[in-house]
């Protein structure tokens, strides 16, 4: 098999795995727009009742209720709640600063010098379950 024939087959390869691409993506926007039509709010309802009796009938979540798993996973939701609320807050301050600036140009008045800096993060404090409990 000579250079040119080898160049060739690779080419052939190239152009192959671009259909065999293009058809993945489009099976997979189908796949997408499937899952998305088939979740109607009554199954949704659904089948958070079925979840719902089925991680209340599982055992191993109640042996872990006793070693202090189940206050652990509380206190990391409420830690990732926080973050997430902080970010919405500083996106909420941001729109009240291009509202205020757009406010200003419409009003005539100059806007204003940009030196405001963002505030450091609160400190996380740390629930009173786990202090002295020896689990940090």
């Amino acid at each position: 098999m000579g250079f040119e024939q080898l160049i060739e087959k690779v080419r052939q390869a190239e152009v192959a795995l671009e259909a065999k691409e293009r058809q993945t993506g489009a099976d997979w926007r189908q796949v997408k727009s499937s899952w998305r039509a088939m979740w109607t709010p009554g199954r949704i309802v659904i089948a958070g009742l079925v979840s719902g009796f089925i991680v209340g009938r599982a055992e191993p979540f109640k042996k872990a209720a006793g070693g202090g798993t189940l206050q652990l996973i509380s206190a990391l939701s409420s830690l990732f709640a926080g973050g997430s609320a902080q970010a919405a807050a500083s996106e909420a301050s941001d729109a009240k600063q291009a509202a205020e600036t757009v406010e200003r140009k419409t009003d005539g008045m100059p806007p204003p010098a940009n030196d405001d800096t963002p505030e450091p993060p609160p400190p996380y404090e740390v629930p009173e379950t786990f202090r002295g409990s020896g689990h940090l």
